[in-house]
Parts: structure tokens; sequence; C-alpha cells
């Protein structure tokens, strides 16, 4: 059988509604890791859906119990056909956010798959059990196509606490990092740069949340007796954070600005146009770090924001000077940046502008990570999404966003890419949540044929990757 024979027969499984019908079943799978009340759903999710699955395609099972937390368990399984053969790990968690089911429009329900048009309704459908059913729907038809072989060896990762920040992925990868020893990571999630063009992103940003704080005084006093003579934290945080992050968007910390935006970058990512689908909303174009375009300030760029402020009581206010003011940022950043000295930086800038008075605290972070994009195996992803789906793939150094890539790429030690099967808005985390039935169809070409190629060139490919980031150190 060729590649293009495989591709073909993956379109056929998908077409004769078998991946429906599966996605069908797991959607209605209730598996909220928000919820204290989901924890035999979560156990079952991974002993009942997931595991026999792997097991049809001879994966031994490992289920352990997380490391950190109670109940939100992992599921690693391996499949060795030859020690000598290249191992590709990939992941995909199967929790999901609340349902949110009062608030989803009428006629729809978040844990019943609904087909409208290209649409297929559901909680998870985008965000992640979609993007996993597809890849695993790949390995199948690969292990069917070579007649009960892969061509490599393959470990999968699947944890059920991803909407909860993973705890316990950083601990489960050191602890049993033999287990999970590979040579390569593909995965999916996080949406493509369009619901139109195919994507390939090699890292994700980092996060920072932090907290600001002013406490002048226990209590509040009147405004009318005591205006012009008492200091208003309100008043004083708000222009304490106009020095971090002025009225346009643009960060003012000089020593949190990134030092990656290469003209290497600048090139990659001047084949990209962010926005301007349905649905999107429109992007200020006077917005953020002047001199860069819209791609380079989302993918190439950091960016403060301010997620919270209060003062006082919003929801009935007085006549009164508020004792007290405190706001939560977050910073998203990309390699290059001095995140884990956040606090210290935040802290000598405000004093230097005069905010001795504030309160910096470091609430929770992540690391960014990027692939080197000149590696070899970004090329051949690259190559082998664009024969599968007759289009020129994005390429991305990495997500907008945030994703657990730190505990492959700097735990394991892993080069990773990111095949995604969503896009920007599928309603992921909100209601009306979908995934599009053309993009996962493609999306299982794509896959199909890329584990398929994996299987035929792999060692070739490592050994290429091998020299190239030999020859980088």
């Amino acid at each position: 059988m060729t590649a293009q024979q495989a591709v073909q027969q993956a379109s056929d499984y998908f077409d004769s509604g078998e991946f429906q019908q599966l996605l069908t079943r797991r959607v209605a799978q209730v598996t909220e890791s928000q919820r204290a009340d989901r924890d035999q759903q979560l156990h079952d999710y991974l002993h009942k859906e997931i595991g026999p699955q792997l097991v049809a395609l001879g994966f031994t099972l490992h289920f352990i119990d997380n490391p950190v937390t109670t109940n939100r368990p992992f599921l690693v399984a391996a499949r060795i056909e030859d020690p000598a053969l290249p191992t590709l790990l990939s992941y995909g968690h199967g929790d999901v956010v609340f349902g949110d089911d009062e608030n989803w429009r009428d006629g729809l329900s978040p844990w019943q798959l609904k087909e409208e048009g290209d649409r297929w309704y559901g909680r998870g459908s985008a965000d992640n059990k979609g993007q996993h059913c597809v890849n695993l729907a790949a390995l199948e038809q690969v292990f069917q196509a070579r007649g009960g072989r892969l061509g490599f060896n393959c470990k999968m990762l699947f944890e059920m606490g991803e909407e909860i920040s993973s705890p316990g992925l950083a601990e489960l990868c050191e602890q049993y990092g033999d287990l999970l020893k590979a040579d390569l990571f593909i995965a999916s999630d996080g949406p493509r740069l369009n619901a139109v063009r195919p994507t390939l992103f090699l890292g994700s940003r980092g996060c920072v949340n932090f907290r600001l704080t002013i406490n002048a005084r226990d209590n509040a006093y009147h405004s009318g007796n005591w205006g012009g003579l008492l200091t208003n934290p309100g008043t004083q945080l708000a222009n304490a954070i106009a020095t971090l992050v002025n009225a346009q968007g643009v960060l003012q910390v000089e020593a949190l600005k990134p030092t990656s935006l290469t003209d290497d970058v600048r090139a990659i990512l001047s084949d990209i146009e962010v926005g301007g689908m349905p649905g999107d909303p429109a992007i200020e174009v006077n917005w953020g770090e002047p001199g860069l375009t819209p791609t380079e300030r989302l993918y190439g760029w950091n960016t403060l924001e301010v997620l919270a402020f209060l003062t006082g009581n919003p929801a009935r206010p007085m006549n009164a000077i508020p004792g007290s003011a405190t706001a939560v940022c977050q910073l998203r950043f990309v390699v290059g940046t001095d995140w884990e000295n956040l606090a210290q930086h935040i802290e000598a800038h405000l004093q230097n502008h005069g905010f001795d008075q504030v309160k910096v605290e470091f609430m929770r972070g992540s690391p960014a990570t990027r692939l080197d994009p000149t590696d070899p195996l970004v090329s051949w992803v690259l190559e082998s999404m664009a024969q599968t789906s007759g289009k020129k793939p994005a390429l991305l150094p990495n997500l907008g966003g945030s994703l657990p890539n730190e505990v492959f790429s700097d735990i394991l030690g892993l080069p990773t890419l990111w095949v995604p099967h969503s896009y920007p808005a599928c309603g992921q985390h909100g209601v009306n949540e979908h995934m599009l039935k053309s993009i996962a169809r493609e999306g299982l070409q794509i896959m199909t044929r890329l584990f398929w190629d994996l299987g035929e060139q792999g060692a070739d490919l490592i050994a290429r990757h091998q020299a190239h980031a030999g020859g980088a150190k």
C-alpha cells in the first residue's frame, strides 16, 4: 500500500460515519475536571474509552495516579515494535471545562454531539476530544494499512486535568522519564491559524499571572469629609499600572521585553495573516507594540494585560475613599524573556516611577517554548502536510496562547511539533463549542500521511534532527 492509498482509506473511514459515532460517544462523557463530583467519569474515560482503543493497537497500558492531586489520573501507553526504530510520543487530554449547560443555544447540549452544516457541536469537540480522536484514528489507519504494524514505536500520554493547569504532569514526566523516553513529539491541541489553512506550531508563549495591591488603611472614609486629605489606592494603582502598560497597550517594562524577534522569525511570520475570518473580532491596528505587524505582536512579542481590577465595592458603590485596591495582571511572553524574575522587574520599575507602596505578588507562571524552525523535522512535517492537503501550511514559531509544552520540550527533551485540528472561532471554553467537520476530515488525512511517512523515513529523520541539534550547540 502507498501513502496515498492509506490516506484514501482514512477518508473512507471518516465518510462512513464511524468517526462521528466515536466522537458522539466521547462527547457524551461528562468529564469536567473543574468539578469535584466528576471523578468517576474522568476515570472511566481513560479505562473505558481510550484504553480499549489502544489495546486493540497492541499498546501496553500504564494507569498512573496523579502524583500531586487525587482523581485526576494519567494513562501512559506504549507500543514497541523494535527498539531500533524511532519512538514517537503523542499526547491528549480527556477532561473538559464546565459544560455551562443552561447557556448553550436552544437545541444544543454540551453533552450531545449535534451536526449543523459543517459544525459538530459539543463540549470537547474541539478541546481536546475531537483532536485526539483524529490522531488515534490516524494511527489505526496506518496500523491496518501496514497489516498490524506502524513502522515506528509509539507512546501515548493522556491526562485528565489539563483544564485545571495540568497538576502533576511535570512531576509525572520527571518520575517516569524512562517510560516516556522518545525521539520526537507530535500532538494536537489549540487552534489552527484559521479554518482554511493547516497549521504547524513549534511551542507556545509562556504566561505569568501576578497581583498588584495597595493597602493604604484598614477602613474606607467618607469622601466628603476626607477627600483631598487621604490617598486613594484605586487612583494610585490605576496610575501605577499605566506605567507598566500605556494607553495603547504597549509594554513599558524594558526588562520584560523579548530578545528573540529575529529577522529569521520575522521572515517566517511574514507569511502569516491573523484575523479577518468570520466570527473573528476586528483587530485594533493602533494597539500594541509600534513598528510590529499584528502577526509579530501576537506570535513574536510580549503583552501585558489587566485581567481584573477591584477597589471599593463596584456592585454597591459608597461615597467613600477605599482603603485598598488590587489588580490581577498577566504577561504573555515568548522565548528570550526573563520571566522568572518578573516580580523583581515590576517592583523596580514601579519604584523608579514613585510607586513604592505597590505590593507585587507572583501568582503562577509557565515558560515559553519554541523548537528551532530550521530543524529538519519542521520541513518534513510542512512538506507532508502540503502534499496531503494541497495547501501551503502555516508555520507558527509558537502558539499565541499557552500549553504545557515545556514538560515535553524541557523535561523530556523532545523536539515538539503541534498540528491542531481546531480553529480560533470554535467556541473553545465558551458555549456552543464545535469542531468543523471539514477540518476533522482534513486533519485525519494529514495525520495518516504524517504517521505513514514516519514509518517510512523515521530513522533518517531522527538522524538529521540529531545532526542539526548537535551542530546548533
